[in-house]
């Protein structure tokens, strides 16, 4: 273990799941954790629906979060929609479906709240060897041994040590939304509640699932149902054009849901009636705020930078066909923290969390990119010139085995998280 680990500092950017399950970490090690959130309110009432992996619980487990049914809603089989509403596939896979707030709040309340720090913006970072140091618009700054970087997808900190590390867009977005039980009509409920289900359209995929509702309640009448949509959008015209908002401003790498125009989204719905299954294409009708999420690929060179290290989306995004965003972030502190635990200097366990994060890393964004072939090709390889994988995944039962699989049943992620 690091000598004198209680005296250790660490700096965490980013106070979201990644940030809060890598400081609850570090604490069992006794190292002196501080959160700095760039938000000025808390996080609680943000995210949507997750899927979760049981290498998720172990490190929740970790740190005595406990796990049990009120973790979200548990799942069967998932079964597959033709563009009529016939049922035409089903497979067998037990797995439980949570929200993001479920997890954000009890790792918040074990952390203490004096070293949990709102609207702070991250300016820049300076680093003399065995120390490093963050700047903040406010004026203030903290040093530390370690900066981590945990501030996802559109990392400042990863902007500032590692610039060239940039997404690549991979062609399509994903539309999100979520119903109250309580307002689904009742037919829909009956025929949809209790499932997981596909749609796929050539070169689309739509999911719908239950979740936890308001409050992370999973009392029947007052849980939730939630959309995912992965719909070809063309990088040039169109998306800048959805992601121009309802003042006039452009959105370069996501836009904020309040700000989407109605216009963009009814023409959301207006596409889910002519493709999708009537039964899925309700789903979106009914859906209050639905907000959708350009699609990238970020897959760092380096996660390390002398004394500061990427952790989560900041440093690897891999589709979420994977399932595993919270989970992978979860497992690269999980990383940082066995790093740390077996090393004696902050060199050498930087060291190795790299090479294992790395490792990791890529493989989880490659999977993501297999998975999403054939939606990435709609827009981006002529249909003339696109092989069978491109012009469709798979059979419908492939499609859904594949998709949010099981991390123990993927031999090259398996042994490395």
């Amino acid at each position: 273990m690091i000598k004198n680990a209680n005296q250790l500092e660490v700096i965490i950017i980013g106070g979201s799941i990644g940030g809060l399950i890598t400081a609850n970490l570090l604490r069992k090690l006794g190292v002196n954790v501080e959160i700095f959130e760039k938000s000025a309110d808390d996080l609680a009432t943000r995210g949507a629906g997750i899927g979760t992996h049981e290498e998720l619980f172990e490190v929740l487990d970790l740190i005595d979060i406990t796990i049990d049914q009120s973790i979200g809603i548990p799942i069967t089989g998932r079964q597959c929609l033709d563009h009529l509403g016939n049922k035409i596939a089903y497979y067998d896979a037990p797995r439980t479906m949570s929200v993001w707030s479920r997890l954000y709040h009890p790792l918040k309340e074990k952390f203490p709240a004096s070293q949990y720090h709102f609207d702070m913006n991250l300016k820049c970072i300076e680093q003399n060897g065995n120390a490093v140091t963050a700047l903040f618009t406010n004026g203030e700054k903290f040093s530390a041994d370690i900066l981590i970087g945990a501030d996802g997808f559109r990392s400042t900190v990863r902007s500032i040590m590692m610039p060239e590390t940039q997404p690549t867009y991979a062609g399509y977005v994903g539309w999100r939304g979520m119903i109250n039980e309580w307002e689904m009509p009742k037919d829909l409920h009956q025929s949809m509640f209790d499932h997981y289900f596909f749609c796929l359209p050539e070169g689309e995929i739509m999911l719908c699932f239950p979740v936890p509702g308001k409050n992370n309640s999973i009392n029947p009448g007052e849980r939730a149902y939630n959309f995912v949509w992965y719909h070809p959008v063309e990088e040039h015209h169109e998306l800048p054009n959805i992601c121009t908002d309802i003042n006039g401003k452009y959105h370069s790498i996501s836009i904020p849901p309040p700000l989407i125009r109605p216009d963009v989204i009814n023409e959301m719905r207006k596409i889910a009636k002519t493709k999708m299954a009537p039964q899925m294409a309700r789903i979106t009708e009914l859906a209050s705020a639905p907000f959708f999420q350009p699609i990238y690929d970020l897959k760092s060179t380096n996660v390390v930078n002398n004394r500061v290290a990427l952790l989560g989306d900041a440093a690897f995004v891999a589709r979420p066909h994977t399932g595993m965003g919270v989970t992978k972030a979860a497992l690269d502190a999980r990383k940082l923290y066995e790093a740390l635990a077996q090393n004696e200097s902050v060199a050498g366990a930087l060291k190795q969390y790299q090479t294992q994060c790395c490792l990791f890393g890529k493989l989880a964004v490659e999977r993501g990119q297999w998975c999403g072939i054939h939606l990435e090709a709609q827009t981006k390889v002529p249909r003339e010139l696109r092989t069978p994988e491109q012009l469709m995944h798979a059979p419908p039962l492939d499609l859904m085995r594949e998709h949010g699989a099981k991390i123990c049943d993927i031999p090259g992620l398996k042994k490395l998280a």
